[in-house]
């Protein structure tokens, strides 16, 4: 479908105003702006279909129950609702860490020509357990950094803190999944020269 092009020159703030006053078609252009986008963020950091899809509804979902009393909140709404995914997230995680533990990945079968072609899956299923064992800020700034490829003042705009917050996050979340992928290293065949 996509949006019009009078819409796509529209800001968030104007349709979220639009909304307010009953018009549907800027709620379309709102959530076909920002719903891809805040599904794959929520998608990284939760490791979840449907759990990413109910942040994400939320998220929209509370948008909309602020639309009436918006007014300018020191950022956009599409930065607004990015936090508010991201804090949802956050709060998911929590509740993950405080009933689940983490299961090792299976180990991969043992012929030559099957462990070769799994090598890289094995690598990625490595680095996103290593990635899920982080503190949960640590974790979103990692994601939000690297796979999103957001920079630091955006990272601390979606986390609500400021920019050296997030470099000691980074940092931190680098040193642990470094010190966390050291001991697999040579199974995941990286040589140590």
């Amino acid at each position: 479908m996509g949006e019009s092009a009078a819409q796509a020159t529209t800001t968030d703030a104007e349709l979220l105003a639009r909304y307010a006053d009953g018009d549907q078609a800027a709620a379309r252009a709102l959530v076909e702006r920002h719903t891809p986008r805040i599904l794959a963020r929520a998608y990284r950091l939760l490791g979840d279909a449907a759990e990413a899809e109910d942040v994400t509804q939320e998220a929209m979902l509370r948008l909309w129950r602020i639309a009436p009393d918006w007014e300018n909140r020191g950022a956009s709404p599409g930065t607004w609702l990015y936090r508010v995914a991201t804090n949802l997230c956050l709060d998911l995680l929590r509740k993950r860490r405080n009933t689940r533990v983490p299961q090792d990945p299976a180990q991969p079968e043992e012929s030559e020509t099957v462990q070769a072609s799994l090598q890289d899956t094995d690598r990625s299923a490595a680095l996103k357990q290593a990635i899920a064992a982080l503190p949960d800020r640590q974790r979103a700034a990692i994601v939000l950094r690297h796979l999103e490829e957001l920079g630091n003042t955006e990272i601390a705009e979606q986390l609500d803190t400021t920019v050296e917050a997030v470099e000691s996050l980074l940092a931190r979340g680098r040193r642990q999944l470094v010190r966390d992928l050291a001991p697999r290293q040579e199974v995941l065949g990286y040589s140590n020269g």
